[in-house]
């Protein structure tokens, strides 16, 4: 190291020498479960230096050596596995100029579903087979091979790839040229890629199909699968080729790469993964058979694939400088999936869906121990951590926010501005301010900056001046109530906010709509006549909550199904839920406003309603669990009753699914008996995905089925979930295994996702779920507690945290105690923030739980 070079960060590499262009030759062995490389990396020196610190982590290398002006130097290598580098040192300095460095290594394919890894599944066979894949982001390319493995570090990649020959191959680019050598095996080369960072490079190995390729506009797209999946393969095809040219044609550039493969992995930890060309996806997130898949699943998988098609621009072309502005790839990504899924299906009314994922971005940002959607990343756990709900969905309501305020025009051309203005380049969240600027001359920065770099969200107050023709908006941060236990911290003096206001009030004369742009202090706004309703949210598209007077919120109830869109009804029951939580609101408000909506015909409506009335649930117990029951009953029998028992042919799919939802909260929390018995005859009707019920139906008579299943029932759900077909059945039989009243049967589960019964990847999400049950949160804890060492070892430490957001719904003080206490002795270093955040929420369902009862049984007298 020379004397000359600027100090840097400590957990950064240094920028004295960068690449530029990488040659990388892999052979792995699949049955030995090892593989050997070589990389070349071009770089340019900009400096006198003798050493170089590259990224490698779990290789052994077994040479280096640099390249420069036709001479050889060997390098002395220093590795230091707490900074995940090595450090080259060579015998005399190198010029300033281009230099190669050349590493030869091996390494092991590992199952922690991360680097260059091993997947296995049975073949229609019975025979076990592997997968050799790869899972970089965010910063484990540096598992796979030496490399500069931060994303300001751009460069190109010609990837070869040497496998048996009954084997495909695949990577980021189309295939170039192929070798058959003298040992039988074929070396594959492929087309070098577009100038990218090193968490988006990718390759997979295996006995794999593919489709045959879909021509869009140029570009072919293939699924890739398993044996025996490809009649699942249809559905991702039609939305990946719709996908592909609607974003083309909305980001006005043409797609980056030459091809599209969409890879379904058997083991995947994440939903799917934004590789250039090279696209791969958890089973679930991209195989199905429209047949026998819920309305859900099919938009699941057409998110999922937008999503990640949608970063071939905004992720790929142009990238994050560093992990602090992974939102800007991940909020775009989701706003993207939103718009793109609406274009195809219409008919699922996407963004009005879009309000359960903001309603989970609100509970998590109503917490003291939030964040902002971008802050200071440091370490490579510190990036990691950033894949959580307020990265997407927090962030995709923000820029959704944007829009609507700016208009979808003017939005789209500061996007494109953006876009070409950067392509192949690295950015911070100041430059896509800037494009949207320029483009549409407004203050974009200044009413975003608040939104992105401060935590939390306010709650507008809209407050109507006694038979006058005035209405007051003002804000406050919002949060919720928690219990004096949890040892929260709450900011006493937050700053105020850029809230882009939109108001909607009805008056004697119509309908007005009134923008304000509300900063530190109340604003005045006036209106032509006295107010008879006011929504504080137009659409529901500002991130923030509204709380209106007692009186003003009885008066929208009145009128809410004949005045208010579904957005704004969903937003209603949404914001009075949230204001009880957050202890000022009122189970009393909630419920005449649930009780007010009780004819709606909204899919979304009823999902919400039914999300409030199960939260309430799980707060009672005793006779006044069963009062409540009744009350259910009557709000929810009637709403099934008007949706006929069976789907009428060209029924909307929406009310396909509200009839399953209806049915299953009639049985499950009005305790419905003919509609429970009607689950249990159907349950053993029905095959699974069989014909005689439709998929939605299907799904919740699985899971009304469960609830009360006994151990021959249970026994039923696990032999249906090992033969199933689909990647869906087999996690609706398994998921529906944790759902059951029986603790016992509940921890038998719990005991099968550490076998290899349940996949690593789908093995925390259903013990999360175990978790939350209501009937065995202790039990699953004890669990939990007692196996903790097996389970941070077996599984990846990205998921982890997702398990421990099943105490979420815990509200006995004692066992949150227990729970608290043991999370504090063992922490997470990649999920240290989520853990905080799972112990406050918590502790807020415990305050609640002091709250609701007295005021339900108030209410229900």
């Amino acid at each position: 190291m020379t004397g000359t070079e600027p100090d840097r960060h400590p957990h950064r590499l240094p920028t004295d020498v960068v690449p530029t262009h990488y040659d990388l030759d892999f052979a792995p062995d699949l049955e030995a479960a090892t593989f050997t490389g070589r990389a070349t990396a071009h770089v340019d020196v900009l400096g006198p230096v003798q050493t170089i610190t590259m990224h490698s982590l779990d290789i052994d290398l077994g040479e280096a050596w640099v390249e420069q002006d036709g001479n050889r130097l060997e390098a002395e290598i220093e590795v230091d596995t707490a900074a995940e580098w090595i450090t080259l040192t060579f015998a005399r300095p190198l010029a300033a100029g281009p230099a190669t460095v050349h590493t030869a290594f091996t390494g092991v394919l590992n199952d922690k579903l991360v680097g260059f890894y091993r997947s296995t599944f049975t073949d229609p066979a019975g025979a076990t087979r592997t997968i050799a894949c790869t899972q970089f982001e965010s910063t484990h390319a540096r598992r796979a091979f030496p490399c500069w493995d931060e994303p300001a570090f751009k460069a190109t990649y010609a990837i070869s790839l040497t496998v048996a020959p009954d084997l495909l191959a695949v990577s980021n680019s189309g295939e170039a040229g192929r070798t058959e050598l003298a040992d039988g095996r074929v070396e594959v080369r492929f087309a070098t890629t577009m100038k990218m960072s090193t968490y988006l490079v990718a390759f997979v190995v295996g006995p794999l199909e593919a489709t045959d390729p879909v021509d869009v506009d140029g570009v072919p797209l293939r699924v890739i699968v398993p044996p025996g999946k490809m009649d699942l393969t249809d559905f991702a095809l039609d939305a990946g080729a719709f996908s592909l040219r609607f974003l083309a044609d909305w980001y006005g550039i043409p797609y980056p790469g030459d091809k599209v493969d969409l890879i379904a992995i058997p083991d995947f930890a994440f939903g799917a993964m934004e590789n250039l060309g090279c696209i791969t996806f958890r089973e679930t997130a991209l195989l199905l058979d429209p047949e026998r898949s819920t309305q859900s699943e099919q938009q699941r998988v057409a998110d999922v694939i937008a999503h990640e098609l949608a970063h071939m621009w905004f992720g790929d072309l142009v990238t994050m400088g560093w992990w602090n502005g992974i939102w800007l790839n991940e909020a775009f990504a989701t706003f993207m999936e939103m718009l793109t899924v609406d274009a195809y299906r219409p008919a699922w009314q996407r963004w009005l869906d879009f309000g359960t994922s903001r309603s989970m971005a609100f509970d998590t940002d109503s917490l003291s121990s939030t964040r902002p959607i971008e802050y200071e990343v440091v370490t490579a756990d510190d990036a990691e951590a950033m894949f959580d709900i307020l990265t997407y969905e927090k962030g995709a309501s923000v820029v959704r926010m944007l829009q609507q305020y700016l208009g979808e025009d003017r939005f789209q051309a500061g996007i494109r501005l953006y876009l070409e203005t950067h392509a192949y380049q690295n950015t911070e969240t100041t430059d896509l301010w800037d494009a949207i600027e320029q483009a549409t001359g407004e203050p974009v920065r200044q009413i975003m900056d608040s939104w992105i770099f401060q935590p939390g969200h306010p709650v507008v107050k809209v407050d109507a001046s006694a038979g006058g023709h005035g209405l007051t908006v003002s804000q406050s941060l919002f949060s919720f109530a928690t219990d004096e236990e949890s040892g929260r911290e709450v900011d006493a003096n937050p700053a105020p906010q850029s809230v882009p206001v939109v108001l909607r009030v009805g008056t004697d004369t119509g309908t007005e709509v009134h923008k304000v742009l509300l900063e530190g202090e109340p604003v005045s706004v006036a209106v032509t006549s006295e107010p008879l309703w006011i929504v504080g949210n137009q659409e529901g598209n500002g991130f923030y909550r509204t709380e209106l007077s007692d009186q003003s919120v009885a008066g929208l109830a009145a009128v809410a199904l004949e005045h208010l869109s579904p957005a704004e009804r969903y937003g209603l029951v949404e914001d009075e839920w949230a204001l009880v939580l957050g202890g000022r609101g009122s189970v009393e408000r909630t419920l005449t406003v649930i009780r007010s909506l009780a004819t709606d015909v909204d899919l979304s409506v009823w999902q919400r309603i039914i999300g409030v009335l199960g939260a309430i649930d799980r707060m009672v117990d005793g006779e006044l669990s069963g009062s409540l029951a009744t009350w259910v009953r009557g709000v929810v029998g009637p709403a099934l009753l008007s949706t006929g028992t069976a789907p009428q042919p060209g029924e909307p799919e929406r009310t396909t699914a509200r009839r399953a939802a209806l049915f299953e909260a009639a049985a499950r929390l009005g305790r419905d008996r003919s509609q429970i018995d009607l689950a249990t005859e159907r349950f053993a009707a029905m095959t699974p995905g069989s014909p005689g019920v439709d998929p939605d139906m299907a799904d919740a008579v699985i899971r009304v089925v469960a609830a009360g299943a006994d151990e021959a029932t249970w026994s039923e759900l696990r032999r249906r979930a090992t033969d199933a077909h689909t990647p869906q059945d087999r996690l609706r039989y398994q998921g529906a295994m944790a759902d059951s009243s029986s603790p016992e049967l509940v921890l038998r589960l719990a005991a099968l996702v550490l076998t290899d019964e349940i996949r690593t990847q789908d093995g925390l999400f259903i013990l999360r779920r175990a978790l939350g049950n209501r009937h065995a949160h202790e039990p699953v804890w004890d669990f939990v507690e007692s196996n903790w060492s097996e389970i941070t070892t077996r599984f990846p430490s990205s998921t982890v945290p997702r398990l421990i957001d099943g105490i979420r719904p815990i509200n006995d003080p004692s066992l949150a105690r227990r729970v608290t206490s043991f999370l504090d002795a063992h922490p997470l270093p990649q999920g240290e923030l989520a853990l905080r955040q799972h112990v406050e929420r918590m502790w807020v369902t415990v305050a609640a739980a002091r709250r609701v009862p007295g005021e339900l049984a108030a209410h229900l007298s």
